[in-house]
């Protein structure tokens, strides 16, 4: 198991949804953070040092490693975060899928409501649960910076490692860029729709 997935399961355990792009975000940086605690990368003021080669367990692990820039200079990690995030809550999604860990759950009464996806209980998700209910740091911090967790304040976090509590700044910068690119987005929308309505 790893943060990401852990964060996957509580996202999805929510009552209320969390974009995508919020998600996946959040969800490059637990990867992140999951490489600096098995020691495959080391963070060197905004910029991600891959270690030497490490076996890492977990598929979507393998294929954050396996991503690194190993060349100097090496990726920001804001850079790495918009990269390896893209899609990434979708392909989590799709794992979990496959291995039988989500379920369809429609919404409403009517067989053709909306269809959402609920985890199934397994050992994973209990093991997320008993995370989040711990308020885990890392877990917590994350969540909290796609509005997960709406009880916790930003100085609440509880970090004692610079390099995750500067990767967790980071997701949260990216979050932020990403909801100005939205109201921007429709600021202009609306612009436009009315340019077309006319007086």
């Amino acid at each position: 198991m790893t943060t990401a997935k852990d964060l996957f399961i509580i996202a999805m355990d929510q009552k209320h949804s969390v974009g995508q792009g919020d998600l996946s975000l959040a969800l490059a940086g637990a990867e992140l953070i999951d490489l600096i605690g098995a020691g495959a990368v080391a963070v060197d003021g905004d910029r991600i040092v891959p270690g030497g080669p490490q076996t890492l367990d977990d598929r979507f692990m393998g294929e954050a490693a396996a991503g690194l820039t190993r060349q100097a200079p090496h990726e920001r990690i804001e850079d790495w975060l918009w990269r390896r995030g893209r899609d990434l809550s979708a392909a989590y999604q799709a794992a979990l899928e496959e291995n039988g860990e989500l379920k369809p759950q429609r919404s409403g009464r009517l067989p053709f409501g909306s269809e959402r996806v609920e985890p199934v209980d397994t050992a994973a998700r209990r093991r997320a649960t008993d995370r989040w209910e711990e308020k885990e740091p890392v877990l917590a911090a994350l969540a909290s910076v796609v509005d997960i967790d709406d009880e916790r304040s930003d100085d609440e976090t509880g970090l004692d490692d610079e390099a995750v509590t500067t990767v967790v700044a980071a997701v949260h910068d990216a979050v932020m860029e990403l909801e100005a690119v939205r109201q921007r987005r429709a600021i202009e929308n609306a612009a436009f729709a009315n340019l077309w309505r006319g007086p």
